[in-house]
């Protein structure tokens, strides 16, 4: 009945979205998010302090991990593209058949299990499988957007109720997991002479990173049944009509050739590893450079409801004043206050900086999904017989910024190593507490001004986008 109500049943592809499908499409993208904030928040410390490897096998965890779910992407993207269109969809099958596998693939993420030997095994095996089984639903749930409609103002539309429930998502993996396991990084399980290394080995610091797991698994679950109840996927193959298609291999020369999308995808592949670099560091920072670990999971909610509530100041923005213009604006804006939490890290300025990272936290989730869709009515009206290889946009794109996050997670955590990093200890050697500040603060600020330098040189403006508009329609 729900999917009935919410999904329009005219065939025409141009026709405006219902509220409910809007709201639908945007709850099924949240528990990815609910996922990846509790991992790219928790899942460093985790490993190094409750499930106590070492940092040198934490960072082989994570960029093994990021760079195996890297490799995934593109060939997820290319099994879709010959998926056949069924009852259900082209893209709905991946999303809901992989849903159960998904969540006990993260259950075991956290859990330890009773041997010591082998658990470097362990997490790196459920990792490889977490990030394979994400990418089976994240990329078809990517490219879900252009196959909802082809009114670009109603695509926007849809991206922005997304983005905005992915940082609501973001907002409670991050209160879910932080709320929870908070207990298990505070000082009362710190002996006072520091000697207990193993002091967050206890049953109860385990036990809590499971609880945590299993009420995100049970949201993954409810998401995507809402999901696919109210969304119905639209068949795009009559978006332009040609006579005669390219294969696979020719579409992906084609896509790799096509000056906007390397311009976006460089672009933003370094600034997601800056966000990236200051949230898998930033519990750490809190903890043992900051003096902050009674408040980390209380500046975490504030980064993260300024997020959800500046998404909307954002879309009005790139309404307004264009896309390009958005993103400069929103990634340039976190720039001073990281600088700011590294030298004065009190209580006041985490909060003050909270709140305004939250802004920058919300225009790299909106922009890059709203800027794509604009690369792929680029690309097709310049290439009319390239039709049915959308994911290839969107699973490339992933593939590169998480093979670029992979290595820069990886890179980190070795850093840490080398520094000296004491696993599950009370307080860390001076070098670990200054090779936090370098990934927290100078770190990220090289890469996002590498990236917006490179934004630089994007070519599609408003003017170009409604012109491309124009030339579909009239293709169509």
């Amino acid at each position: 009945l729900a999917k009935h109500k919410c999904a329009e049943s005219d065939t025409d592809l141009s026709q405006k979205l219902s509220l409910c499908s809007k709201l639908c499409f945007a709850i099924g993208g949240a528990p990815k998010e609910v996922a990846a904030s509790a991992t790219g928040f928790f899942l460093q410390i985790y490993l190094l302090d409750v499930a106590q490897i070492n940092a040198f096998q934490a960072s082989m965890v994570l960029f093994i991990g990021k760079v195996w779910g890297a490799v995934t992407d593109p060939l997820v993207g290319f099994f879709i593209t010959k998926s056949k269109w069924t009852r259900i969809g082209r893209l709905m099958p991946w999303m809901v058949g992989c849903t159960p596998f998904l969540v006990i693939s993260y259950f075991y993420l956290w859990y330890v299990p009773p041997f010591s030997g082998g658990r470097f095994i362990w997490y790196l095996g459920f990792y490889c499988l977490y990030q394979t089984l994400i990418t089976c639903f994240h990329v078809p749930y990517s490219a879900l957007t252009m196959f909802l409609s082809t009114d670009q103002k109603e695509r926007d539309s849809a991206t922005a109720y997304r983005m905005t429930m992915e940082v609501l998502g973001t907002l409670v993996g991050a209160a879910i997991q932080g709320q929870i396991v908070a207990s298990a990084h505070t000082l009362k399980h710190c002996p006072t002479n520091n000697m207990s290394a193993g002091y967050l080995g206890n049953s109860s610091g385990k036990q809590v990173y499971t609880i945590a797991a299993g009420v995100i698994g049970g949201v993954f679950v409810i998401c995507t049944v809402v999901m696919f109840l109210g969304v119905k996927e639209r068949d795009g193959e009559d978006l332009i009509f040609t006579e005669k298609q390219v294969s696979f291999q020719q579409a992906f020369v084609l896509v790799m050739r096509h000056g906007p999308y390397l311009t976006l995808t460089a672009a933003f592949l370094f600034i997601t590893v800056a966000i990236q670099l200051i949230q898998s560091n930033f519990v750490l920072f809190c903890t043992y450079a900051a003096d902050l670990r009674d408040h980390f999971q209380n500046i975490v909610l504030t980064i993260l409801v300024s997020a959800v509530i500046s998404i909307p100041l954002w879309q009005w923005f790139l309404q307004r004043f264009g896309k390009k213009t958005a993103a400069f604006c929103g990634i340039t804006w976190i720039l001073p206050f990281t600088l700011m939490l590294v030298f004065i890290p009190n209580v006041i300025v985490a909060y003050v900086v909270a709140v305004s990272s939250g802004l920058t936290v919300a225009a790299s989730l909106l922009l890059p999904w709203s800027m794509l869709p604009d690369v792929v009515d680029d690309f097709r009206l310049a290439n009319p017989y390239c039709k049915g290889h959308e994911a290839i946009f969107y699973s490339f794109y992933v593939f590169f910024t998480k093979f670029a996050s992979g290595i820069s997670l990886g890179v980190s955590t070795l850093c840490l190593e080398f520094a000296g990093y004491d696993t599950g200890a009370c307080k860390q050697p001076p070098p670990v507490v200054y090779t936090l500040k370098l990934l927290i603060g100078a770190a990220p600020v090289a890469f996002i001004v590498t990236g917006l330098m490179i934004l630089l040189l994007y070519p599609i403006s408003e003017d170009v986008r409604l012109r491309n508009k124009l030339c579909l329609e009239e293709l169509r």
